[in-house]
């Protein structure tokens, strides 16, 4: 759960956690590490998270595991609080050992925690998980 709104200070944006991972461009790398530093309260939301995992994947050609590593480092920050950790630390266990896009992992993580343990998709990857089912539309 989020910490109380009289605490939170800004959301964050996802430019602001791409420079800090990658260092690009170097000066606004410093000042967004040093902003992540500040002791800001920061409210990340998942949106922001798929957003920082499709520009690495994407513009950065970051492998996979190492995508996931960095977003684990970002929801560890003392700074940041995110509205739901667990079903964030899921969706990023799926995408990782599954190999399934962030989207469809995030999907899946919530298909799990819900109860509801379905998700209507096209997407034949979603069959290689286990713990879900998959319907598609027909």
């Amino acid at each position: 759960m989020v910490r109380a709104a009289s605490r939170l200070t800004a959301f964050v944006d996802s430019n602001v956690l791409i420079r800090h991972l990658t260092g690009d461009p170097p000066a606004q790398a410093k000042a967004a590490t040093r902003f992540l530093r500040s002791g800001e309260s920061l409210v990340l939301v998942d949106l922001v998270v798929a957003e920082v995992v499709y520009v690495l994947e994407s513009v950065y050609e970051v492998e996979r595991e190492r995508v996931a590593e960095l977003v684990r480092a970002i929801l560890a920050f003392a700074s940041v609080a995110v509205p739901d950790e667990p079903l964030l630390l899921r969706a990023l266990e799926i995408y990782e050992q599954d190999r399934i896009h962030f989207a469809e992992s995030y999907l899946a993580a919530c298909a799990e925690i819900s109860g509801i343990g379905v998700v209507a998709s096209f997407d034949r990857d979603i069959d290689r998980l286990t713990s879900i089912r998959r319907l598609e539309p027909a």
